[in-house]
């Protein structure tokens, strides 16, 4: 009978782990942080898309800052960049939902792991993607945000994994930082609006919570 109650209060405090790990994220995610600039000449525009789950942000190529340009597959035609940031593992192994599996989905959240950037290219804007509107000094620290994130080798260039895009349009650069259950590629979008100065979440590993503030 003892066997079976410890038993029982160890499931309990197993499923007590992720129950807690919700109500603080979404506690968090609807904590908002300010723009810091409320009057400026926001004539600038970045974008945020969602695949269901993972945030990107998406800048016009014309607002790329020439360092963060460098070394990025591109053509001509390409009018738009989507700039997303993740787990290695996850990212290579599970191209679709239906490839995800609970060894990949535990490593991913629990596990310190190498993180790849995911960079795709758009010839015309999508109806689907949020508009931000921005003004030159948000938009050159959210270009900073990017490149500082790209792992580089010791000539200074941005490290391409060559054939692992999922489409020809496009591809996985080498990235700083770990993924794990506080990191997430989400908070890594966050993260991102916060050092620019846009209106933000204090902290949020979700989509949703980030892409209704700027609806």
């Amino acid at each position: 009978m003892k066997l079976i109650k410890r038993i029982f209060k160890w499931i309990v405090y197993v499923l007590l782990i992720p129950f807690t790990y919700l109500i603080i994220s979404l506690v968090l995610s609807y904590i908002t942080i300010d723009r810091k600039e409320q009057h400026a000449d926001f004539s600038k525009s970045i974008y945020l898309t969602t695949n269901g789950v993972h945030l990107d942000i998406v800048i016009p190529k014309e607002n790329l800052d020439s360092l963060l340009l460098k070394d990025l597959k591109h053509f001509e035609s390409e009018a738009y960049l989507s700039f997303g940031w993740g787990d290695e593992n996850f990212y290579l192994n599970t191209p679709t939902w239906s490839d995800l599996t609970a060894k990949n989905a535990f490593s991913a959240m629990i596990l310190e792991s190498s993180t790849l950037m995911h960079v795709t290219r758009y010839k015309e804007k999508r109806s689907n993607w949020i508009e931000v509107k921005v003004n030159a000094s948000e938009l050159k620290m959210v270009n900073a945000y990017l490149l500082n994130t790209f792992e580089t080798n010791k000539d200074g260039q941005k490290i391409t994994l060559n054939n692992k895009g999922y489409t020809s349009k496009d591809d996985f650069y080498k990235a700083k930082g770990s993924y794990s259950c506080i990191n997430t590629c989400n908070s890594w979008v966050n993260n991102g609006f916060k050092e620019a100065g846009l209106k933000a979440c204090l902290w949020t590993p979700f989509d949703f919570v980030l892409l209704k503030k700027h609806k």
